[in-house]
């Protein structure tokens, strides 16, 4: 679908060699990236925070966090020595409202809001643009990994409401990046209405 002008790389989000090795290794003609979307994110299980798993925590904040803070890292210089570029970056509403079992998950999230605000704020003179979009209940393969493949659960989740779309995240995202280089949308909250 996408046609020829792109290029696919498969790196672990979680592993900062391999981010630093596949920003390094980019064709010259796919090396001057002006947009970056920080999507990877992932939620592990509802359990309470008494009761979750250790290595789930771990693994939510090596992605959430660790991944999206290396993969920035690894972009933004040549965003800056170009004086153009876009961080976007997935939050979630899980960041600005509680809810049970969500724990390190909205925490990560927390931490998304509050990282693009502290980007923008050190990135406000170079001519780097950076927004935090924090969609809410989206039907994406987001509750079937949350719940481990099970996909009746994960149906679960939107039972008796209409969530919002990956398109409408992803027009979200297009909107924010193609607004004129002046204008920064710094934080954007979509929900579906019957959220």
């Amino acid at each position: 679908e996408i046609g020829d002008n792109s290029h696919c790389l498969n790196f672990d989000i979680q592993d900062q060699d391999a981010i630093t090795a596949a920003v390094n290794g980019l064709p010259a003609e796919f090396s001057d990236i002006t947009i970056l979307v920080n999507n990877a994110g992932l939620a592990l299980g509802m359990g309470g925070a008494d009761t979750s798993e250790m290595s789930d925590w771990n693994t939510m904040i090596a992605t959430n966090i660790s991944g999206l803070v290396a993969t920035t890292h690894a972009i933004l210089p040549g965003m800056v020595a170009r004086k153009r570029g876009h961080v976007v970056n997935l939050g979630s509403v899980a960041g600005t409202y509680p809810y049970p079992g969500g724990n390190v998950y909205g925490a990560s999230k927390a931490f998304v809001h509050q990282f693009s605000l502290n980007l923008r704020a050190d990135l406000f003179d170079k001519n780097v643009r950076v927004t935090s979009v924090e969609p809410g209940m989206a039907e994406t393969e987001f509750s079937v990994v949350r719940f481990d493949g099970d996909a009746g659960k994960a149906d679960g989740v939107y039972k008796g409401m209409t969530p919002i779309s990956a398109e409408d995240i992803a027009e979200t995202i297009y909107w924010t990046t193609m607004m004129p280089a002046h204008v920064n949308v710094n934080v954007i909250e979509l929900m579906a209405t019957s959220q």
